[in-house]
């Protein structure tokens, strides 16, 4: 079946100042998991090229899945030519209220800040510096195929993760039918995760996204089959542009 795509396309943003640290070692075992739910970030397609949000960006989950563009700025450690590389923002990093914001407590609001898997980092600055002075701005996420359902839960509770969502990246809402059922408005639960308590079980279920960027719906038409299981993921045939 042919790839769907959204009516219109994000547009990148201006340039604004941050700054960035790094976390985890060069493997990036550690950035694995994250408040946005991706679990292993290889198998979701997010890799090692991620980042995890300040509070003020990361917007209660809301900022989940967003793509950013990174480049040093100003700063000793900055690599030559001011090389950019894209992010995704796969967690949060929380405030440090111990610390004062300009002196370790980095994502404390209302700073704008980054801290980057350190793969990311190291393709930017000399990690030995912990933290520099960035520009970033937010870009398109680039996505092959289409979006994906992650579903946990069982017959009458039905929990879905969303991932490899195109354009802002982001979502502010969902909705799910079977096929005995009308559209159910589904909660935001944490992340990028989103619940609906209903009899959902033995039913084609199709899903109604609505991007926090751009605020455009998507509906993806039988996206998971009617033999559907909790801990499968199931790959739609549309996605945001």
């Amino acid at each position: 079946m042919a790839m769907r795509r959204a009516q219109g396309s994000f547009v990148a943003t201006q340039w604004s100042p941050a700054h960035a640290t790094f976390y985890g070692d060069d493997s990036a075992s550690g950035t694995m998991g994250g408040a946005c739910g991706y679990g292993d970030l290889y198998s979701t397609g997010y890799g090692t090229n991620t980042a995890a949000l300040s509070s003020v960006m990361f917007s209660d989950g809301y900022g989940c899945g967003q793509c950013y563009e990174i480049r040093c700025s100003g700063a000793p450690a900055c690599y030559a030519g001011s090389p950019i590389v894209a992010v995704t923002a796969t967690n949060l990093c929380p405030p440090n209220w111990a610390l004062p914001s300009d002196n370790g407590g980095w994502c404390n609001p209302p700073r704008v800040h980054f801290d980057m898997a350190k793969p990311a980092f190291n393709q930017i600055a000399d990690w030995n510096a912990g933290i520099v002075p960035v520009m970033y701005r937010r870009v398109a996420c680039q996505k092959t195929g289409g979006m994906r359902f992650q579903l946990q839960g069982n017959a009458y509770w039905l929990l879905v993760f969303v991932t490899n969502v195109g354009g802002g990246g982001d979502i502010a809402g969902m909705w799910v039918k079977g096929e005995k059922t009308d559209w159910i408005s589904m909660s935001h639960n944490w992340g990028a995760s989103y619940q609906a308590f209903s009899c959902l079980g033995g039913q084609v279920l199709s899903f109604k996204v609505l991007s926090y960027t751009s605020q455009e719906t998507l509906v993806a038409y039988t996206a998971a089959p009617a033999n559907w299981v909790a801990g499968l993921t199931y790959e739609a045939t549309t996605n945001f542009t």
